[in-house]
C-alpha cells in the first residue's frame, strides 16, 4: 500500500465517445509504463469503453450529466448531477491527492476538472478536435496547459495551445506505417466506420454505392461496415441480398487491424479515426457530421485532405452516385491509392501520446506534492 501511494499520480477525466477515451486510453498506457499511477474519471457511458485501457487504470465513476440527452426535468437535474460529481471529486482528491489531473472532453471530465481548479491541482486539458468543445471551451482558461489534437485548432483570444497531435492507442502504434498493397485484382478490403454518432447514413448510402461498382471491382471486395446496432439486420441483408462479401457489426474490436488491412477506409472524420488513419497510412473518404454544431469533423479532416491522403465529401454532396464514383477512382489507380496512403503518414504524429506525457511530467513538477 505504501509503494502504491509513494508513486505520482495521475487522474484522466474523459466524456463517454470513442472520440474522447481512446486518446485517454493511450496517455494511460504510456504513464503506467512510466511508473506512474493512473485513475480513470469517467461515468457508466464512458466505462463502455474501459474494457481496452490496461487493468492496472484505477477506474472511478463519477455522477455527471449533459443538457444534449433527456427531457425537460432531466435537463433541470443536470446542474445538480454535476455539483454533486464535483464534490465528491474534491473529497476523492482530499484523500489521494493527484500530482496532475488531464481532461479529454466531455461532460464526464467536469468533476475532476472543477475539483482541479478548486484544489489548485496542476491540470491540462486536451482537445482532440480543430475546434474546442464545450467543455474543454468552458475549462481553456481554468488549466496550465491547453494541448491541441489537431493543428491549427481555434482557441479562445489569449489562451495558448501546444499541438501535441492526437494519441493512438497501442493497437495502432503497432501497425504504424504498416505495409500497403495497393488496389489490383485480387481480394481487397474496405473498411466502413461511422464513429459513435451519425453513422446512419453511412448506412443508407454505402451499401448501394458499393453494389453500383462495376463487376469487375466488386468481384474483388469484402466489407467490413461498423453499423449501428439498430441497421446492422438491414445492412447485413442488403449486402447478402446483392451478393457482396461483408462483415456488419455494431462496434468493431480491431479496427487497427481491419485498417491495416484494407486499401479504402470510408468514415467520418473524428478526431480518433483521422489520427488512426494517419499513423497506420491509408487512403480514406471522409464524410464529416453535418450535425456538429461547430463543424469540427471538417476541420479534423483538413490535414488529410490537403496532403492528398483524403477525398472530403460533405452530407450536402453525398449521393449513392458521388460515392461509388470516388470509390472508383481510388481503387482503379494503384499508384495513386499509394500516394494516398503516404500522404497520411506525412501528417502523422506517432509520438502524441509521448508529447502529451512529457506535459504531464512539466506539470508534475510544479506542483504540491
Amino acid at each position: 500500500m505504501a509503494e502504491r501511494f509513494s508513486r505520482p499520480l495521475l487522474v484522466i477525466a474523459a466524456g463517454g465517445t470513442g472520440g474522447h477515451m481512446f486518446p485517454a486510453q493511450a496517455l494511460a498506457e504510456l504513464m503506467l509504463r512510466k511508473g506512474w499511477r493512473v485513475k480513470l474519471s469517467t461515468d457508466a457511458r464512458g466505462a463502455r469503453y474501459t474494457g481496452g485501457f490496461p487493468d492496472a487504470t484505477e477506474i472511478e465513476q463519477v455522477s455527471s450529466a449533459t443538457f444534449a440527452r433527456g427531457g425537460v426535468l432531466a435537463k433541470a437535474l443536470v446542474p445538480l448531477r454535476v455539483l454533486g460529481g464535483v464534490i465528491g471529486a474534491v473529497w476523492g482528491m482530499l484523500r489521494d491527492k493527484p500530482d496532475v489531473v488531464v481532461g479529454f472532453g466531455g461532460y464526464p471530465s467536469i468533476p475532476a476538472l472543477g475539483a482541479a481548479w478548486i484544489l489548485r491541482r496542476p491540470r491540462m486539458i486536451h482537445e482532440q478536435n480543430g475546434v474546442l468543445g464545450r467543455v474543454n471551451a468552458l475549462f481553456a482558461r481554468r488549466v496550465d496547459k491547453v494541448a491541441c489534437g489537431t493543428w491549427p485548432t481555434e482557441l479562445p483570444d489569449g489562451v495558448e495551445g501546444i499541438h501535441t497531435g492526437n494519441p493512438v492507442r497501442q493497437a495502432v502504434r503497432d501497425r504504424a506505417g504498416a505495409g500497403y498493397i495497393v488496389p489490383g485484382d485480387y481480394p481487397m478490403s474496405i473498411l466502413v466506420i461511422g464513429g459513435s454518432q451519425g453513422a446512419r447514413i453511412l448506412s443508407d448510402i454505402v451499401p448501394p454505392a458499393i453494389a453500383a461498382l462495376p463487376m469487375d471491382l466488386l468481384g474483388f471486395l469484402r466489407i467490413s461496415h461498423q453499423a449501428r446496432g439498430e441497421d446492422e439486420e438491414r445492412v447485413t441483408r442488403y449486402y447478402d441480398e446483392n451478393g457482396i462479401r461483408a462483415e456488419v457489426q455494431p462496434f468493431f474490436n480491431d479496427v487497427p487491424e481491419r485498417m491495416a488491412e484494407a486499401q479504402l477506409v470510408i468514415s467520418r472524420s473524428g478526431a480518433s479515426s483521422v489520427a488512426d488513419l494517419s499513423v497506420i497510412g491509408r487512403p480514406s473518404i471522409l464524410i464529416p457530421y453535418a450535425a456538429a454544431i461547430r463543424d469540427e469533423q471538417t476541420a479534423n479532416a483538413r490535414a488529410l485532405v490537403e496532403a492528398g491522403a483524403a477525398i472530403r465529401m460533405p452530407e450536402s454532396r453525398l449521393t449513392i452516385e458521388a460515392l461509388s464514383e470516388a470509390i472508383e477512382t481510388v481503387l482503379r489507380d494503384g499508384q495513386g491509392a499509394l500516394r494516398m496512403a503516404q500522404a497520411a503518414l506525412s501528417v502523422a504524429k506517432p509520438e502524441a501520446a509521448e508529447e502529451l506525457a512529457a506535459l504531464v511530467e512539466e506539470l508534475a513538477g510544479r506542483g504540491e506534492r
